[in-house]
């Protein structure tokens, strides 16, 4: 997005910043370090879409969403532990009880992939029916192609 967010707000910003960009690229006759970090953000970008996509198309939208959570609740407890930033009573309690459902969570996930499945019923996570859908972003159309 950062690549077309900064063409499409190119002319608007020469339009309502008038001279400040002009006087800057003036100022700085090699904007290149300017250009490849914002060229270098658009790619990282890219690439965290890219990956959510495919951890979504790999597992389910809810295992996506407690990874999430997971993630917020160790950075939490991780900044109390090195930096030693305080935390509430509350936000301890909320970050145990966020630990504690993410590993239910995990636990009784596990718990189901070793069951046999039942037929007529979807494993879980979606057991690969064909290469194609081991394939990321795949459209199923494109199954003649593989």
């Amino acid at each position: 997005m950062a690549p077309y967010a900064t063409m499409i707000l190119a002319l608007p910003a020469i339009l309502l910043e008038g001279n400040g960009v002009l006087e800057w690229l003036n100022t700085h006759p090699y904007p290149w370090s300017a250009l490849i970090i914002i060229f270098s953000s658009g790619v990282l970008a890219f690439c965290l879409n890219f990956s959510i996509f495919y951890v979504i198309h790999s597992t389910t939208a809810v295992t996506f969403n407690v990874a999430g959570n997971l993630k917020v609740a160790v950075a939490v407890l991780v900044s109390w532990l090195i930096f030693r930033n305080p935390i509430s009573y509350l936000n301890a309690v909320g970050c145990a009880v966020t630990l504690v459902g993410c590993t239910f969570y995990g636990y009784v996930r596990h718990m189901l992939s070793q069951q046999p499945p039942v037929p007529g019923t979807p494993r879980t996570p979606r057991t690969p029916r064909s290469k194609m859908e081991l394939l990321p972003l795949v459209n199923d159309k494109l199954e003649d192609k593989v």
